[in-house]
């Protein structure tokens, strides 16, 4: 399915600009690398945040129909990676929603609810997802404040544009750790069975915490997959990065390119090559007999004329005039390396590994050439272009041209009426393959960096699998799926759902269907729960003097 249309028109909307002070200083990424070791082990992890983590309840409020406390405590990340955390987000916030009774003692269950991308304060998942469990499910809930958002953001900070790219890392350790704190409070209150969701960046960062938990967790991740490094290369949200800020500070500083980037590894890249060569197997197979058989012609065959090299740069003011005396040209298919220096306006000294490499293209080359022409040659003519994207033409359309267009377009029944070109066009995933090789090698650092950090596969296996129910959205364009490790695969026996919708609809029209999947995890894990209170409960009274 093509990705959505509403989901690149919503995004075109939004003005916010993400990592405009770059990836952050190297020696925080630094030891936020070393950290997500440790915490993505839950053996390790659990064992970071004590039972009995001091909780402070602020304030307790009786409603009609609930009952609200509202409490704090200080991340447990500040204690581990002191200097980290702005002084902003180190507090945690939540409130709490209670049944005023519960309809069965023993089955007394709490779900926390995170946060996704820009929902700041507790007003939208209290109203829209936990009061209505409240009363459709007796479910309780905690609705925890994102780190950077809310109370938790930074004075400086724009909305919920995050300045550096490690502030995500951070959110996500703040998250996974502060998820512990909160579990175990529930358990010391007598709560359960427990439970973790969240949309979007919330359900991803919910897996995350689900991860570390050392016992049957329900988990509901809506509108997520196994990483977030899609995200932020492939999906709309991509192009409201500030990649300009990014790959200057990549180039600018070697720490970035000659250290981190060998401290982090793309989890799907054997994935990905794999999946592409079955696609197009035919081809590739053809592909490579011919490459085989020129290199034998190459390496077998007899002497072989001298050639003349000629080099054409596209901005020489010569160029046109060059290209109207020659009747035939050969584009060379070089390595960026090799073709950076060709392309260079100094003299650069090859390596012998690139001369070596650029004999054998002009060998092709002239081979093919003869081939086509069937005539000899005293000088061939070779091209090395470097491709320009062409610039964007007509005017801007505003805000409102937009959106009046792709209503009138929904509309429409006409199909004579024309589609109007939708943003989402403007805004397709970025094509490695069609990006300078400095925008690809930062693009690949950011692609490691969020798989090392935020790839499940990184992570342990939640302890139950059974109590996961995942729902996508098939054309969800803010989290691309192709090409990255499907959860089916990395939690057996977890159940996968998916929506017929993009990322925005699905967050609009289905809250319902969230809510119902959050209570059948829920019912799941009663059926567990309720038979295990009772064994404890009758192991007590035997135990308990007379």
């Amino acid at each position: 399915m093509p990705p959505s249309r509403l989901d690149g028109l919503y995004r075109s909307l939004l003005l916010t600009k993400f990592f405009c002070k770059g990836w952050g200083k190297p020696e925080n990424l630094e030891r936020l690398f070393e950290f997500r070791k440790i915490i993505s082990n839950r053996t390790a992890c659990s064992k970071l945040v004590p039972r009995d983590y001091p909780v402070e309840i602020t304030k307790e409020e009786l409603t009609s129909d609930c009952r609200i406390l509202e409490g704090r405590f200080k991340t447990p990340l500040e204690i581990y990676l002191p200097g980290l955390v702005p002084d902003a987000v180190k507090d945690a916030h939540f409130q709490i929603l209670l049944p005023t009774e519960w309809r069965d003692e023993r089955y007394k269950p709490v779900c926390i609810h995170l946060a996704g991308t820009g929902d700041h304060y507790f007003w939208k998942r209290r109203n829209l997802i936990a009061k209505p469990l409240l009363k459709e499910a007796n479910l309780g809930a905690i609705i925890l404040e994102n780190p950077f958002y809310g109370m938790r953001k930074p004075k400086d900070q724009k909305a919920s544009s995050l300045h550096n790219v490690s502030d995500i890392f951070v959110m996500g350790g703040c998250l996974v750790l502060e998820s512990l704190v909160l579990l175990n409070w529930c358990e010391r209150n007598g709560y359960g069975p427990l439970g973790i969701t969240g949309l979007s960046m919330g359900g991803h960062m919910a897996s995350l915490a689900a991860t570390n938990w050392p016992k049957p967790l329900v988990l509901v991740p809506c509108l997520s997959w196994s990483t977030a490094s899609a995200v932020f290369t492939e999906g709309v949200m991509s192009h409201s990065i500030n990649w300009d800020v990014l790959q200057t500070q990549y180039f600018s500083d070697g720490n970035y390119r000659e250290r981190l980037s060998k401290m982090v590894t793309v989890v799907d890249d054997a994935f990905l090559a794999g999946q592409h060569f079955i696609q197009n197997f035919n081809q590739s197979v053809q592909e490579l007999k011919k490459d085989l058989n020129q290199v034998d012609d190459l390496v077998n065959g007899g002497a072989r004329p001298d050639v003349n090299l000629t080099v054409i740069r596209e901005t020489t003011p010569e160029h046109e005039q060059k290209r109207i005396h020659i009747n035939h040209t050969n584009v060379l298919n070089l390595s960026e390396p090799l073709l950076k220096k060709l392309l260079s306006n100094v003299k650069c000294e090859l390596t012998q590994e690139e001369i070596d490499e650029l004999n054998l293209k002009i060998q092709l080359a002239l081979k093919n050439y003869k081939a086509e022409n069937k005539t000899d040659s005293d000088k061939l003519i070779l091209e090395v272009k470097s491709e320009e994207p062409a610039p964007e033409t007509g005017p801007s359309k505003s805000l409102g041209t937009k959106i009046m267009e792709y209503i009138s377009w929904r509309n429409s029944n006409d199909p004579s009426t024309p589609t109007p070109p939708p943003p989402a066009e403007k805004r397709e995933r970025i094509d490695p393959s069609k990006t300078r090789w400095w925008e690809r090698e930062a693009l690949q650092f950011m692609r490691g960096m969020m798989d090392e950090c935020t790839h499940l596969k990184n992570f342990s296996v939640p302890y139950d699998t059974s109590l996961i129910i995942a729902v996508c959205a098939k054309d969800d364009a803010y989290i691309p799926r192709e090409g990255c490790s499907s959860l089916e695969d990395i939690w057996p026996g977890a159940e996968i759902r998916y929506l017929d919708a993009g990322h925005v609809s699905a967050y609009v029209l289905h809250q319902k269907l969230f809510r119902s999947c959050i209570v059948e995890a829920f019912e799941r894990a009663r059926k567990k729960w309720i038979p295990e209170h009772e064994r404890l409960q009758e192991v007590q009274d035997v135990e308990r003097p007379k």
